[in-house]
């Protein structure tokens, strides 16, 4: 039991810093909990007009679908013609979603993990960067640093724990490439 203490003690996020104010934080977490997590507003113009009121930065007609969680919109880009389902962005850092994307229901976006070398677990971050014509497919987790070249795809319930080349086709934890996608 001392040890559990003792680690508990030395947890350390290292000099993270959120992006915005105390205020502006809990703002979001009512907000996003009111509009976005409930699915009280259904309307992806609503639900995007929010975002950009919080520094997102949202393209031209965007889909984004109610339930979807969202930590920090200042931190969030979607280009134009991408659609977010009902899934699950845990953006501790920069979360960039190109052009038409799909991001498929109970996906999940993780920037963040803890390093379990360290006796502190440190926080490590990384950005997660979607280009153009990526599809993450329903249940499936893109993990921190990983860039998802333009037109993969991360089949549903896959792990990507490690970059994707562009045009193929990932499955499997950890996701590996399974074949090429070839676009009619």
């Amino acid at each position: 039991m001392k040890n559990a203490v003792q680690l508990k003690k030395k947890f350390d996020t290292k000099d993270y810093q959120p992006g915005a104010s105390v205020f502006k934080q809990l703002l979001w977490y009512f907000t996003s909990c009111l509009f976005f997590r409930s699915g009280l507003i259904p309307f992806s113009s609503v639900l995007a007009f929010i975002l950009r009121l919080f520094g997102a930065r949202i393209g031209q007609d965007v889909r984004i679908k109610p339930y979807v969680h969202i930590k920090y919109p200042w931190k969030f880009t979607m280009g134009d013609h991408s659609w977010i389902a009902e899934c699950f962005i845990e953006n501790l850092d920069d979360v960039i979603i190109g052009r038409n994307v799909c991001v498929s229901q109970k996906a999940v976006l993780m920037t963040g993990n803890h390093n379990y070398k360290t006796e502190g677990f440190d926080l490590m971050t990384g950005k997660i960067f979607l280009e153009d014509g990526v599809w993450i497919g329903a249940g499936a987790m893109v993990c921190p640093g990983v860039h998802c070249y333009s037109h993969a795809v991360l089949a549903a319930g896959a792990i990507a724990t490690k970059d994707l080349e562009a045009y193929s086709i990932y499955q499997g934890n950890p996701a590996v490439k399974v074949r090429d996608r070839v676009i009619d």
